[in-house]
């Protein structure tokens, strides 16, 4: 039987450090469990579930003995902060209603969500429920996170894919997932779309490279389109430069003494 682990639980204490950064007595310790689990439920079902749709990639959570500070990891700082800082005041308030503690709430943006393994798995899942071909869907997304930058993508999606009556798997991978590599930087993000047909389940695992090296994105970089590839001289749109030989079958014409290009017998200028 496979002996499947989640590729961040694998790496964290050693690599990778905790979601929930905190100690507490043992009187204590199940409390803070259950509202670290309300705080992270609360989050997803405010801004990833419904209007503004923020993007909420991760939910890290620190404690002191005075307020319990948490860290959103978002691709869209701007929906969660909101004009003036108003939504963020507001998401401050609810978090101490329901903790009854003193909450300090911090936004970290992601640069590239294209190599975030939980945004990958929204945008899979947001793809299905609007009834999009499961295989375009999966090849957009691995194309466009090796073009940002990653070593390797695999994602599986599971369930009753295009309608079918019986439910099936496909995985889609492209590099390498090393999966058992414990220097690897693998994320690892899940998701599940709720179609009208029933649930599918979306699995993504990226490999961004060993721990410590840094995945260098060209900003300028972009896919190339035929108008660039004609720029570039392409094979489709590749133009002669001037005082080159003409291309073989062109025809050719010489000029005369009188500096006129001569013809040839069944080509009349008209």
């Amino acid at each position: 039987m496979g002996q499947k682990v989640s590729p961040t639980g694998f790496r964290t204490g050693i690599t990778l450090g905790w979601k929930s950064r905190w100690f507490a007595p043992k009187s204590n310790y199940g409390e803070f469990l259950v509202e670290d689990q309300k705080i992270r439920k609360f989050i997803d079902a405010k801004l990833n579930r419904q209007p503004p749709f923020a993007g909420i990639a991760g939910v890290e959570i620190e404690r002191t003995r005075e307020e319990v500070k948490v860290i959103l990891r978002t691709a869209r700082p701007g929906l969660v902060i909101g004009p003036k800082g108003a939504e963020v005041d507001k998401l401050k308030g609810e978090l101490e209603h329901l903790t009854d503690r003193r909450v300090n709430i911090n936004i970290v943006e992601i640069r590239n969500p294209d190599l975030d393994a939980m945004l990958v798995a929204e945008g899979v899942s947001e793809q299905l429920k609007r009834r999009r071909s499961f295989r375009r869907a999966l090849k957009q997304r691995v194309d466009a996170a090796m073009q940002a930058g990653a070593k390797g993508i695999k994602i599986t999606v599971s369930g009753r894919l295009g309608g079918a009556e019986i439910a099936r798997r496909e995985t889609t991978l492209k590099g390498s997932i090393p999966l058992h590599t414990l220097e690897a930087n693998v994320d690892y993000g899940t998701a599940t779309s709720f179609t009208t047909y029933g649930a599918v389940g979306v699995k993504v695992w990226i490999h961004l490279g060993m721990f410590g090296e840094e995945i260098q994105v060209d900003p300028n970089a972009g896919p190339r389109t035929r108008a660039g590839r004609r720029r570039e001289g392409g094979p489709r749109g590749s133009r002669r430069e001037e005082g080159s030989a003409p291309s073989e079958g062109a025809p050719a014409s010489t000029p005369t003494a009188s500096g006129e290009p001569r013809h040839r017998r069944d080509e009349t200028p008209k």
